[in-house]
Parts: C-alpha cells; structure tokens; sequence
C-alpha cells in the first residue's frame, strides 16, 4: 500500500485511539474511533472486548460502528472516518463496507488476518457497495509497539 501525506487530523485520532487501546485489560489491545469527519468531531471510540465479553464479534471496530449507529440512529456511517490501531480483520473490514464509512485509516498492518491489502483485500473496486478510502501505516510504529508488549508480557506470564 502506498504511503500518502499524513494529515494532522489523522495523527490526532489514532492518538485517541491509540489511548482507547491502552484501556483493554484481558483483549489485544486494539482501539478504535468513528469521527463525523465534515465537523471532525468524535461519534463513538472503543476497545476489544471478546475475552472480558465472551463475545467473539466484540472487536474495537465492531463496537465503535456499533454506538455510532446507535448515536447518529442509522446504520449508515456516511461521512465518517474510522480510525483503528491494526488493520482490520476480514469481519471488521465488510462491517465498515456496509456500514457505508468514507475512509478507513490504520495503524499497524495485521500479516495474519488483515483484509486491506496484508491478507486479503476486501476493498475492491468493482464491490457493489462503495469502498471507503483506505490509509494504512499512520502511527504504525506505536500501534506495533503497544501490540509487541502485550504479546511479549502474555509469553512472560506463560498465558
């Protein structure tokens, strides 16, 4: 995926979400915020929750399209952004499709499961719903970072 400009309004929220990563206490720490972007204001954010839930649809990004809806009272999210720390899952990418989000923007890139480009790529053109945008990479060195920890504390707890 190319590298574009990186705009200030981009850093802003992936700090924000970034934030909300930090707030996960059993989950990867995966966060997650929607923003109206015509007035850059902040709808929803979250955080994983399937381990605390037991749910395993509660990903970040699930969550936050979730109360977005829930604030705005249509499933349809157009004219937002979603900003999540790691590129989404392959549930978490058609969930944005459908929810009609504009743009997409990603910290760290998921070589596992990632369905914007890494493993799979969701985002074609020729889908009959409109893709969002897609920028990957902003922030993505914290976004790894955040993750190595919690990988690396969990191998040292043996869990």
């Amino acid at each position: 995926m190319p590298k574009l400009p990186i705009a200030d309004t981009d850093i802003k929220w992936m700090k924000l979400a970034l934030e909300e990563a930090r707030l996960c206490q059993k989950d990867v720490p995966i966060g997650a915020v929607i923003v109206a972007s015509l007035q850059n204001k902040e709808l929803a954010r979250a955080h994983n929750l399937k381990e605390e839930s037991k749910d395993p649809t509660d990903h970040a990004e699930i969550i936050c399209i979730r109360r977005a809806a829930q604030l705005v009272g249509d499933w349809r999210l157009e004219d937002t952004v979603i900003y999540t720390t790691l590129e989404p899952c392959p549930m978490c990418a058609e969930a944005i499709i459908q929810a009609r989000i504009s743009k997409l923007v990603f910290g760290a890139y998921d070589s596992r499961s990632g369905a914007a480009g890494s493993v799979f790529n969701l985002f074609l053109p020729k889908r009959q719903y409109p893709n969002p945008e897609v920028i990957g990479g902003i922030l993505e060195e914290d976004c790894q970072l955040l993750l190595k920890d919690f990988f690396r504390n969990r191998a040292d707890q043996g869990t």
